[in-house]
């Protein structure tokens, strides 16, 4: 493990190729610890390039992410999404593999609290559990995708900025894959999470804040066969546009397995499940396949995304301290921005000793949730007071984790 406090990290030399016959050994595996690699996924043919979330112009698939360019001149630091043809096939989501890299990720159950539906005074509420995921978060979706890319332009490492979900499912799904894995962490990871990433043989690099991992992450970027998965710009922009799509499915899950609820309530750190989940739902809209979005509802543990919601800067720094492990941050991104606005739905702040309430309900009900998502059942009460959700409505409620990945758990004795 290599640490560092640098806000600005730079490296001496080219970092070497983990697949070089030569290189030396990744964590104690063998030199290169690439494995034989599974057949080159067969990219969706309509697939046309990455598209500007905010003027729609038009770039080529590259294993970087640095946002918009013409956004960018203006003063807006905007993420790119995937671009497909249209006239697809009206059967399916629109995903840029067809065939690619997968551990079993997705399709959770969809899970029907009918006595918390009862006692919060609505029609319905599910949770969507993607603690079932194969590495026991909603991270695994993504993940999948980003091994994809990652094979379809020839890289051999992944690397991510994490202290959580996001680094333990990387860290599997590149051991499984023969693909090497860095991560930049927060100086407190977890000794659970480290203690995965070393057996996996992820390779650790600890930072202070934000500003030392993402810089690490984007220097990393620029070498040939790096794979940037995570977020790596400030103001920030989001993870990789095709990795996103991963989540894209659980639109299509939550319509198959219960019908269109009419609310979802995610956890939100800086956007990329929100935005995945709209565009799941966006794609279902423009195949007819629905007749209109679910309200989005985006729980975070100190207002961002609230602030500038009510006129703050998307690209400001809006700091705060919290529990919540999974949805901490200071940063907004325009990709969260638009999963709220365009379906109508906001931002709800959920603290920690309302998140705690929250998860007492739940593990009374049968159900382990990490503190950020049993903020959702806290950001439902309140949206029920102020009538944002009806006495009518189906509500959705995104499990992203158990509570056994929450540093945070056990909660103390109330």
């Amino acid at each position: 493990m290599t640490t560092s406090p640098v806000l600005d990290f730079k490296f001496a030399a080219p970092p070497a190729d983990p697949s070089a016959p030569h290189s030396a050994p990744h964590s104690g595996a063998s030199p290169g610890m690439v494995r034989d690699r599974t057949p080159k996924p067969l990219r969706n043919p309509r697939l046309r390039g990455l598209q500007c979330l905010r003027c729609d112009a038009l770039y080529p698939v590259t294993l970087t992410h640095d946002g918009c360019p013409a956004c960018k001149r203006e003063g807006v630091h905007v993420a790119l999404r995937a671009s497909y043809l249209p006239d697809g096939p009206a059967d399916t989501l629109p995903m840029p593999y067809g065939q690619g890299f997968t551990l079993g990720e997705g399709n959770t159950p969809l899970q029907e609290m009918p006595e918390l539906a009862r006692q919060f005074g609505i029609a319905g509420l599910a949770l969507k559990d993607e603690s079932c995921n194969p590495t026991g978060s909603h991270k695994d979706r993504m993940t999948a995708v980003g091994v994809a890319q990652a094979f379809d332009f020839d890289a051999h490492t992944l690397v991510l900025a994490s202290s959580g979900n996001a680094a333990v499912s990387a860290a599997h799904y590149a051991w499984a894959a023969g693909l090497g894995c860095e991560v930049a962490t927060y100086e407190g990871l977890p000794a659970t999470y480290a203690r995965q990433l070393d057996a996996l043989g992820a390779r650790r690099y600890v930072f202070a804040d934000n500003a030392g991992r993402w810089a690490f992450v984007r220097e990393r970027s620029q070498h040939p066969g790096y794979f940037a998965l995570t977020n790596y710009r400030l103001p920030a922009l989001g993870s990789a546009p095709l990795a996103i799509e991963g989540y894209k499915p659980i639109a299509l899950e939550c319509v198959t397995e219960g019908g269109l609820p009419d609310h979802i309530v995610i956890p939100t750190a800086r956007g990329d499940l929100a935005w995945g989940i709209y565009a799941g739902f966006r794609d279902l809209l423009a195949a007819g396949r629905i007749a209109r979005l679910p309200q989005l509802w985006l729980v975070e543990p100190f207002a961002r995304l609230s602030r500038v919601l009510a006129g703050g800067a998307i690209n400001g720094s809006y700091p705060g301290h919290t529990a919540q492990f999974s949805t901490a941050g200071a940063t907004v991104t325009y990709l969260q921005w638009q999963a709220a606005t365009a379906t109508r739905g906001g931002a709800v702040v959920v603290g920690d000793e309302e998140a705690r309430e929250a998860r007492r309900l739940l593990t009374a009900a049968g159900v382990s949730a990490e503190l950020c998502s049993a903020g959702g059942l806290a950001a439902l009460k309140k949206l029920r007071e102020s009538n944002a959700v009806a006495a009518d409505a189906r509500v959705v409620l995104m499990l992203t984790a158990s509570a056994s990945s929450d540093p945070s758990w056990p909660d103390p004795v109330a």
